[in-house]
């Protein structure tokens, strides 16, 4: 066909509905160019009635820590006689940024750049003026946002359609979850959904459910390495169709990938590339914070039906799902608003049943009085604060279930907002789940996101009550409160937000900034929470080298994708700040900013438009957002180098560890490190007793059982037990099996703590409650005036106020030794304040025996002479020798000399080493 001949045609053929938040990035060239010559044949398509033949459909996805970019392609061809519409209509994840969309018609290629948004429209009314410019639809869609385009072709005519987005994938219920909505509308001759997953920390599991139906069952291929995924879908033309004769399409849904990455340390993994930084958050094994939580249900005439009795179903099970340590109450309203109990009570199976009756009693009628529903809950909440009666440590937060928008007591939203806001007082959270159609979701996200909370809108049908469940399981644990992220400010710039009101299990915070990547060797944060049972202050240390390596060898990573998640965090953020700005002056700043930012990087905002023009630029369509979706900020949180420099000097001056309650924190938190100085029980296991007064280190060794538990201090005036448990090599050597100690147990019973530590975590526990770090974390946990220091897979220190400190050492051997295994060691520096009444293998030198050693003479070595000791009445010979301190060097140690006593130490300790045997971790040595 003459290219003249198709210009006549295209010049008014395109009619383009866009609905979302799409966005442009930049190519190698600037455009994305394709023809529609490498289709090859083109024959044997299944057409409709329309004789439309869809040649090809290929989606192509690949995320990169997170970053999910994401092609969709659609060739078609019109077989008619006639000119007639060609629509290429996707859906695209809300939130999502579109980075181009191009359509090549026979060869005249439409591409799309960015402009400011009057700049666009006045473009766009110049090219409508002339009769060359394509009309706009505007709508809205609920989970996905609509991008349809319609284009009026002559016969024979071939199109392509090819759009590219970028989302940010977000970690709920712990699952990453990738939404591809795969919709073609009709038989592909060819069809092919191609998802790769690049993440440098390792992926943990890739799973793929059946989401598209039983239909499709073992189609889809999945191969997982460690650090890669590739998930292939390429159901044939005949697999695609509904039954064997059917010429229409089975395919109709969402594509999903679901997965998850390992995590080695609770301070969360910091990736480093291309002067940016990431920082993924997501600790686990933390005991859930308890929560005061208010639900408010509206209960008006339009809830009547299904809605209410989907919501009556989900509350029920809700309800199911409170810990003891909960408190709650229930609000319902219409025009006028109930309490079911006027204060907060605990989630007694009592109280929880007599709540779940209440639920079932509820017959919606009435009008919507939200402002007064919601100032009643805040009441609620302020005055249990006042009272005294919430846990300094728990979660306060409010459940608003609400389909429609006020129609009693005050109808503008803005007031509502505001009076809701000045009531809440930055105290608690608001979480609100908008039912529907007719909900204003809009105004439920900004008051929402203006009370550090989120909002959702679910569908008003059979899945409700699904849908309420899943929204409250994204909120039902939270595991800590008042979360910090500091980094040096002289190495950083342009940070996203860095303090959160709340982390839920199951989630992630991610926190992005600049970074001075060609002055700085390792980019250190300090994260700093309060737990359930202590406060938190988490280091996190990495090479800003590290994975250049890596993301150069790989060539689908995304060598972008720090810079598009930073941009990705800093304009959501910023629409949020906009939409909650106190002044219009400072709302004006902003939008300048915003503005700024979309430029820079190729993003539509309310603020700018796409211009999607032919090459000759006398063809113009409008890529324009319909309304501002008022999107809130989006929530937000690693692995060391071998030779990653020692970071046990104190907390960093610019870390804002002021959250931490704790006035002891110390600049230097391990017993100082002197050769003679400390009791020591290392190696296998080799116990070293200094003794001040005479200045002399005495030692002995322990040969006992693996498993059994041997007492090393023993002080039941001060209340303190540190036991350790031995474990066995694997095998025996010279017909001998080494013990060491895998495993100590630390009791302090007047703090009611206790501290497990083994060769892979550091647990603290207080009653029922419990927290968990490993030896891959750097960081530390503070309770009840104690704290634990952790050293990455080096040491632990604890400290108990001014009065005791204690060291353990972790010794790492080779996983596939044939005989050696890992240990510990544990180093008490005789400052310690035990009382006299101290025992123990280690704690009964409290009280220092007078040692008197003559008589020194050669032994069966020259090296090793031999010495008579006297102590405790006891007369004993004894061998000098070196033994080792490996505090400043775990692999070789430190030589230290002692006189060493045979036999387990028989006549220096009191009685025989098995009278310290104790049957558990945390006992207390009998009373002899």
């Amino acid at each position: 066909m003459p290219r003249e001949c198709c210009m006549e045609e295209v010049e008014n053929l395109i009619d383009t509905e866009i609905d979302g938040f799409p966005s442009s990035s930049r190519t190698r060239n600037g455009r994305y160019q394709r023809s529609t010559s490498d289709w090859g044949y083109v024959g044997d398509l299944v057409e409709d009635d329309d004789k439309i033949g869809l040649y090809s459909y290929k989606v192509q996805s690949t995320i990169t820590s997170r970053l999910a970019n994401t092609m969709i392609q659609a060739k078609m061809v019109n077989n008619a006689k006639r000119p007639q519409h060609i629509v290429f209509d996707v859906q695209v994840p809300k939130g999502a940024f579109i980075d181009n969309f191009t359509m090549d018609v026979n060869g005249i290629t439409f591409t799309s750049s960015i402009r400011e948004k009057s700049e666009a429209r006045r473009m766009y009314s110049q090219a409508k003026a002339k009769g060359k410019a394509a009309g706009i639809v505007r709508s809205n869609a609920l989970d996905m946002e609509n991008f349809k385009t319609e284009v009026n072709v002559p016969p024979g005519t071939r199109i392509q359609f090819e759009l590219h987005y970028q989302e940010m994938i977000r970690r709920k219920l712990s699952s990453y979850e990738h939404v591809i909505s795969l919709k073609p509308g009709r038989l592909a001759k060819h069809m092919e959904v191609d998802v790769r997953i690049i993440e440098p920390q390792g992926i943990r599991y890739v799973h793929v459910p059946n989401s598209l139906g039983d239909h499709f069952n073992g189609i889809t291929t999945i191969s997982k390495g460690e650090k890669k995924a590739h998930i292939s879908f390429k159901p044939t033309m005949a697999q695609q169709r509904k039954c064997p004769t059917c010429s229409s399409t089975a395919v109709d849904g969402n594509f999903v990938v679901q997965y998850d990455v390992n995590r080695e340390s609770t301070g969360g993994e910091l990736e480093i590339f291309n002067g940016y930084f990431i920082h993924f958050f997501a600790p686990e094994n933390l005991d859930p914070l308890p929560k005061n939580i208010l639900f408010v249900i509206d209960v008006s005439g339009s809830m009547w039906g299904l809605k209410m009795k989907q919501t009556i179903e989900a509350m029920k099970a809700i309800l199911s799902e409170l810990r003891a340590a909960d408190q709650f109450s229930l609000i319902d309203f219409n025009h006028n608003v109930r309490c079911w109990r006027d204060n907060l009570v605990s989630a007694t199976p009592a109280q929880v049943e007599d709540a779940k009756k209440y639920i079932q009693t509820i017959h919606p009628n009435g009008g919507t009085n939200i402002n007064e529903a919601l100032l009643r809950a805040t009441f609620i909440l302020n005055e249990a604060q006042n009272l005294g009666m919430l846990d300094p440590n728990s979660v306060s937060m409010i459940v608003l279930v609400s389909d429609g928008d006020p129609t009693v007591g005050e109808l503008k939203l803005t007031t509502i907002q505001k009076n809701v806001k000045q009531s809440i007082k930055d105290e608690f959270s608001l979480f609100c789940l908008g039912i529907g159609f007719d909900v204003d979701y809009d105004f439920l996200q900004r008051i929402a996101t203006d009370n550090r909370g989120m909002a959702q809108r679910i569908f008003g049908n059979q899945e409700t009550s699904a849908q309420m469940k899943r929204f409250y399981n994204q909120v039902s644990t939270p595991l800590l409160k008042k979360i910090q992220f500091n980094y040096p400010q002289e190495s950083v710039s342009d940070v996203t937000q860095s303090s959160f009101h709340n982390y839920f299990g199951g989630s992630e915070i991610v926190v992005a900034g600049k970074v001075d990547t060609a002055n700085l060797q390792h980019l250190e944060s300090v994260v700093t929470a309060t737990a359930a049972n202590a406060e938190l202050v988490m280091e996190t240390l990495r090479d800003v080298e590290e994975l250049d390596g890596f993301m150069k060898k790989d060539k689908y990573a995304d060598p972008e994708f720090t810079r598009k998640l930073w941009a990705y965090l800093t304009v959501n953020q910023m629409l949020a700040e906009r939409n909650t700005a106190p002044t219009a002056a400072l709302k004006r700043n902003i939008t300048k900013s915003i503005l700024q930012m979309s430029l820079d990087h190729h993003i539509v905002t309310p603020f700018t438009s796409m211009l999607i023009e032919n090459s000759e630029k006398d063809e113009i369509m409008l890529a324009d957002q319909p309304k501002d979706p008022r999107r809130g900020c989006c929530s937000g949180t690693l692995g060391l180098t071998p030779n990653a420099p020692d970071n046990n000097k104190g907390i960093p001056p610019w870390a804002n560890v002021s959250a931490v309650p704790v006035s002891f924190m110390p600049e230097q938190r391990s017993p100082p490190v002197s050769a003679v100085s400390i009791n020591r029980v290392d190696n296998d296991p080799h116990f070293i007793i200094y003794l001040p007064k005479s200045q002399r280190n005495i030692c002995f060794n322990i040969n006992s059982d693996p498993g059994h538990i041997l007492n090393l201090v023993s002080d039941p005036s001060t209340g303190v037990v540190v036991n350790g448990q031995l474990i066995g090599a694997k095998k025996e050597e010279n017909k001998k099996l080494n013990t060491y100690f895998g495993k100590f147990g630390f009791y302090f019973k007047n703090k009611g703590l206790k501290v497990e530590i083994d060769t892979e975590t550091i647990t603290l526990k207080d009653g029922s409650y419990s927290i968990m770090l490993s030896w891959s974390d750097t960081g530390h946990i503070i309770r009840k005036q104690l704290l634990i220091s952790v050293k990455k897979e080096s040491n632990v220190t604890i400290r108990v106020g001014e009065e005791m400190s204690f060291m353990v050492l972790l010794h790492r051997v080779w996983k596939n030794h044939p005989i050696n295994v890992d240990f510990l060691g544990i180093y008490i520096p005789p400052e310690n304040q035990f009382s006299p009444e101290a025992q123990g293998l280690i704690g009964q030198f409290t009280s220092e025996p007078e040692v008197y050693i003559y008589n020194q003479r050669p032994g069966q070595t020259p090296e090793k002479p031999q010495a008579t000791m006297e102590v405790k009445g006891n007369k004993l010979t004894v061998t000098r020798g070196l033994q080792k301190d490996y505090r400043t060097n775990r692999v070789f140690g430190t030589d230290v000399q002692c006189w060493f006593v045979h036999n387990s130490g028989k006549g220096f300790i009191d009685g025989h080493y098995k009278d310290y045997l104790v049957p558990h971790l945390y006992s207390f040595l009998k009373e002899p």
